[in-house]
């Protein structure tokens, strides 16, 4: 069973090689996109600049980071923040002309990132987690959703949510284990709320 600790500064190259390791529907998404740096600059390192408090991580057996959970406490102030000060400085790297279809089809989604679900308001916090498979099954994710939980609490936040792949079948059997209810979801994807 890992160690789960907070996020310190210079665990980011190690987590951005977890965050590619588990992008596509939780298998290594190296080589899908032009640039494989998009995966961890839409999910992860905003996330490590605007709220490193609520960014937890977990350490395999021989103490390297193998797996990471990152969150904000309120998703309309994070995508108001990411739409005006992250994405700007770092859209260029990603949205060039020999970049592949699915690399500009995700930077076409962020650029109207703003979730219209009423999950963003009933649920303000949201969160992105991902375990390599050698911390997987041994309740390490439990623990990190526990850890963000309680920091949640600590500062009055009464919801949580998230989104997963609908094609991750063990990420969905993870969130039903845990306790998080099934929300009306777009195609493709499937929401989770958790009232904390």
């Amino acid at each position: 069973m890992g160690v789960i600790r907070p996020f310190h500064p210079g665990d980011e190259d190690a987590l951005a090689a977890v965050c590619l390791a588990t992008a596509a529907a939780g298998s290594d998404a190296a080589g899908i996109l032009t640039d494989d740096g998009l995966w961890a600059d839409l999910y992860l390192s905003p996330y490590l600049d605007r709220h490193p408090d609520l960014a937890f991580v977990a350490e395999d057996a021989e103490g390297r980071p193998a797996g990471y959970i990152v969150a904000t406490d309120d998703t309309i102030a994070f995508d108001a923040w990411f739409a005006e000060h992250w994405w700007p400085d770092h859209r260029a790297r990603y949205a060039h002309t020999d970049a592949n279809a699915r690399q500009w089809a995700i930077v076409a989604e962020a650029d109207a990132r703003t979730e219209s679900s009423a999950l963003r308001t009933t649920h303000p916090a949201h969160l992105h987690i991902d375990l390599l498979p050698v911390l997987q099954g041994q309740g390490t994710g439990r623990r990190l959703i526990d850890a963000l939980v309680e920091a949640l609490r600590e500062r009055g936040v009464r919801g949580l949510h998230l989104g997963a792949d609908a094609r991750n079948a063990g990420a969905l059997a993870f969130y039903d284990r845990l306790g998080f209810a099934r929300a009306s979801s777009p195609e493709g994807a499937q929401l989770f709320t958790l009232e904390i």
